[in-house]
């Protein structure tokens, strides 16, 4: 698992820590997040059928950015502890956004310390690949936390290239 750092700008709140993997799939990806605190005290997407939805970064979520090596273009996914997902395509930074083809299956499972989602996607991604492993934490006082590898400076952007800082370079 990979630490998540707390964007500058963000308040501290109820999450300790946050951590992702990723791995490549012969059919797409496997990846798991781990919030670490007080999970009463955040807001937890009611568990409801996997289906694809729009909007879910605007609450506790989850998301994937995948670029293959050598391009502009990039695969966005957005993964809530609700089990619904989106997944879109870009052909360069935020231009062009579309619906990509993708499935996702989603568990999560939390108590009062932790939370922790894992996700398998089917969508072809291609390898190698830079990738960034995001998450979004809204405490049930509406502050919102941004977690990310890393960030460029400034305000959160989650599609910024300096947050796909892990490279992945092959399937297992």
């Amino acid at each position: 698992m990979k630490n998540l750092v707390l964007h500058p700008h963000c308040a501290a709140g109820p999450i300790e820590s946050v951590e992702g993997a990723i791995e490549p799939t012969a059919d797409g990806c496997s990846a798991s997040f781990r919030l670490i605190g007080d999970i009463a005290r955040i807001l937890v997407p009611e568990e409801s059928e996997p289906e694809r939805m729009d909007n879910l970064w605007k609450t506790t979520c989850f998301e994937i950015f995948w670029q293959p090596e050598g391009g502009e273009y990039y695969r966005e996914f957005n993964l809530s502890p609700s089990r619904r997902w989106a997944c879109y395509d870009f052909d360069a930074f935020r231009l062009n956004s579309r619906d990509a083809p993708a499935k996702v299956d989603i568990t999560c499972r939390h108590d009062a310390t932790e939370l922790v989602l894992e996700a398998t996607v089917h969508s072809q991604l291609p390898v190698p690949a830079a990738v960034a492993l995001n998450a979004i934490v809204e405490d049930k006082s509406g502050n919102i936390q941004f977690w990310a590898l890393a960030f460029e400076d400034g305000k959160p952007e989650f599609h910024s290239t300096v947050c796909r800082a892990l490279h992945l370079a092959g399937r297992l």
